[in-house]
């Protein structure tokens, strides 16, 4: 299994490194800037590729780690090579293998979407971070467990899924990262508004972040959940839903909070929680 890159940004960078470090044979880099497929040959010690073709030949596997609205397009340019018995790959997390790869069925090639679940943020360090990482492969043909059991043995954790719960999967991994990033902006906002600079409302917000996620990481959110919706405080609810400052941030409380409730049922099943679900109602008087 011979592995080429196309596209040499950071998860190109960080996935050849993890690959070469692990004992799986890459071949090397193309890019449209070839200072880039240079630089990252020299990061994994192996070869910048002048012509796509030579790569296409020179490889059993072919990564696509170029960004999402890109990848429908390279392997346009792919479609005029042979693939036949080739796997062409791509890192999107949202995107299915056949999505990405439009007519793929009709070149003989394999086709496979290799998603790490994790933020690649540096093109030279990420890779170190990847064997403690979770992978999510899904696609067409005999290779799925193939790369499975040999991501397993570098360290990540894998889970194979189909594409029709692609974009399913998308959108947790989503809520669990990028709109957590929502919620504390709104935290640090009403902060702002009784005092506080960023950098301290950060820092006083850091100790309770950390403790929560360590609960929910270790219990799960059903038992990490404390608050005011979990006692039923309807009291303290509505008076949080008075405070804030617009519609748009009372919805996105009310939002989260109905879940809440669903989460403190089912911790609390003896417990009433019919007020509080009239609180958090829309349009309901505050």
């Amino acid at each position: 299994m011979k592995i080429g890159f196309i596209g040499a940004g950071k998860v190109g960078f960080s996935l050849g490194k993890f690959f070469v470090q692990g004992g799986i044979p890459v071949t090397g880099y193309y890019s449209r800037h070839q200072g880039s497929a240079q630089e990252a040959a020299l990061f994994t010690s192996t070869k910048q590729y002048d012509s796509l073709m030579s790569l296409v030949q020179d490889s059993d596997a072919l990564f696509l780690t170029v960004p999402d609205g890109m990848i429908p397009l390279v392997f346009t340019q792919l479609r005029e090579y042979r693939l036949t018995g080739k796997q062409i790959c791509h890192c999107s997390g949202a995107m299915t293998a056949r999505e990405a790869f439009p007519g793929v069925a009709d070149t003989g090639a394999y086709h496979y979407s290799i998603h790490p679940l994790f933020p690649v943020s540096s093109k030279y360090t990420a890779y170190r971070e990847l064997p403690g990482a979770f992978f999510c492969l899904e696609g067409e043909g005999p290779h799925l467990t193939w790369w499975r059991d040999t991501l397993t043995a570098l360290g990540p954790r894998v889970q194979i899924i189909s594409g029709e719960g692609k974009v399913r999967y998308h959108a947790a991994c989503a809520m669990a990262s990028n709109l957590v990033c929502a919620l504390v902006q709104e935290s640090l906002e009403l902060l702002g508004s009784c005092g506080f600079s960023q950098e301290l409302a950060l820092s006083a917000l850091a100790p309770l972040m950390r403790a929560n996620l360590e609960h929910l990481i270790q219990d799960g959110p059903e038992a990490a959940l404390t608050g005011p919706v979990e006692r039923c405080d309807t009291e303290t609810v509505a008076k949080h839903l008075a405070c804030l400052p617009d519609d748009s941030s009372r919805q996105l409380y009310r939002a989260a909070s109905r879940k809440l409730v669903d989460l403190a049922r089912k911790k609390h099943p003896e417990t009433n929680y019919a007020p509080m679900n009239d609180i958090l109602k829309e349009g309901s008087s505050i």
